[in-house]
């Protein structure tokens, strides 16, 4: 493949990117797309088959990258300390989701809109991380002896990663942080850290696993 069509796919989809993070997937138009990657409308047509391409070519290549943070180190559980290979997956994680912020936002944010659109290429994804967490959990809390049930504690950290990027506005203006910046990171990847410590440790009073759950997940 030449650099010149190299070049045009990848003025299309950051185009796409930047467009359907601030309209919507709906709200944005072929035309639009063209217009803000000063191409020709035919060629998103001819490399991606339209809109609807173009968003799933969005999905794919934001979950690749991010499955592969998780199988990597799920790999590596055969010869290192569960702990650090989980600590380092958190990490990768927190780290590509503020390199590429707007496809994060994007994603995360289409995956809690009711619709069928790519629903298949999100669920076979999803259920990859489910997968490679539950790899990553189980040899982590099975030396530790966790105060949740797996299921709780995955859902919970899987909470955790993805909260900023979907109250974006609201940590930035309110809190005047800004995702992108590396102090927040370490900072963040730190009290998660610290929160998957204290949910692993010792403490198994009543008292503290209930101080550890959500309301929503109280009454399960």
């Amino acid at each position: 493949m030449s650099v010149s069509v190299n070049n045009t796919k990848e003025l299309i989809f950051e185009a796409a990117i930047e467009l359907f993070h601030a309209k919507g997937f709906k709200g944005t138009t072929i035309r639009d797309i063209a217009a803000k990657a000063r191409v020709n409308p035919a060629n998103i047509s001819y490399y991606f088959q339209g809109k609807q391409g173009l968003l799933e070519a969005c999905l794919i290549r934001f979950f690749e990258s991010y499955v592969l943070c998780l199988e990597e180190e799920a790999k590596k559980l055969e010869w290192e300390e569960p702990e650090i290979c989980f600590n380092r997956a958190i990490k990768k994680i927190l780290y590509y989701q503020s390199e590429c912020y707007l496809l994060t936002r994007l994603v995360w944010r289409e995956i809690t809109i009711d619709s069928q659109v790519s629903r298949e290429i999100i669920s076979s994804y999803l259920m990859k991380e489910r997968y490679y967490l539950k790899i990553l959990a189980s040899a982590v809390l099975e030396e530790k002896k966790t105060v949740l049930p797996l299921s709780m504690f995955i859902i919970q950290l899987k909470g955790m990663l993805t909260m900023p990027y979907l109250n974006s506005q609201y940590v930035s203006e309110v809190w005047g942080i800004h995702l992108q910046d590396s102090y927040f990171i370490e900072k963040y990847y730190g009290f998660i850290k610290d929160w998957v410590g204290a949910t692993i440790g010792s403490r198994r009073d009543s008292a503290y696993v209930e101080s550890l759950q959500p309301a929503a997940l109280k009454s399960v």
